[in-house]
């Protein structure tokens, strides 16, 4: 049983010896969590029906992290979950809301023309997509907003799929990034190589572009249509 002491009295000896006892702090990003978290979740109008409803119908979007030295960055994204196209991503140095109401409204400045309002845009039950002001733009917008079942990853899977591709190739150049502007260059020209030229089995060999250029004009890329043609 120790000896009871006075707090005044153990500050008095801490002090005289030099101790410190360090207060572990609160992590901001929980606390920003629990300010954003709302009980607003959308029911799950995909229920994993990703490629059923054709182009621009079924939007995924979610959030990942990328190492960046001792610390990280995060992206955000939405792909069309039928051609697997990226549509809008936005990168960030914080989680804070903003750069994921950005994403969204880049995707409405660039592709608002083929979109309608029966297109749903799903994510998680994270709490950037329940925060009020995600609800809010979305409301706002043409979309509809559905949400996965809670800790349910098999709900958004092809997002998942997309983000892990992503990091394997992105993976021989983490240790060479210095500063944040190096992360965005690789993150810009991978994305731009992923929509233009990387070929995917499930997209018959094509491209997520010339997937999308094909589904909406019926005309395969010409390079395709010449080895079609061969056989």
């Amino acid at each position: 049983m120790g000896t009871p002491m006075n707090h005044k009295k153990v500050i008095r000896l801490m002090q005289k010896y030099g101790l410190k006892c360090p207060i572990r702090k609160a992590n901001p990003y929980r606390r920003m969590a629990k300010a954003l978290k709302t009980n607003a979740v959308a029911p799950n109008l995909v229920n994993r029906q990703f490629k059923s409803h054709g182009p621009r119908q079924v939007l995924l979007t979610d959030i990942t992290y990328i190492r960046l030295q001792d610390d990280f960055c995060y992206l955000s994204v939405i792909i069309d979950s039928y051609t697997m196209q990226v549509l809008a991503f936005q990168l960030s140095e914080s989680l804070e809301v903003d750069f994921v109401l950005e994403t969204v409204l880049q995707l409405m400045r660039n592709h608002l023309y083929s979109l309608n309002a029966t297109t749903i845009i799903h994510s998680d039950q994270g709490c950037h997509y329940t925060s009020v002001k995600f609800r809010e733009l979305i409301q706002n917008s043409i979309l509809r907003q559905s949400m996965s079942r809670r800790g349910n990853c098999w709900d958004n899977a092809p997002q998942e799929s997309f983000f892990g591709h992503m990091k394997d190739e992105l993976n021989p150049y983490i240790k060479a990034w210095k500063t944040f502007d190096d992360v965005q260059y690789r993150i810009n020209d991978w994305i731009n190589y992923y929509n233009n030229d990387r070929y995917q089995v499930q997209l018959q060999g094509m491209a997520p572009n010339e997937y999308y250029h094909y589904k909406v004009t019926n005309q395969l890329p010409s390079a395709l249509a010449i080895n079609t043609a061969k056989k």
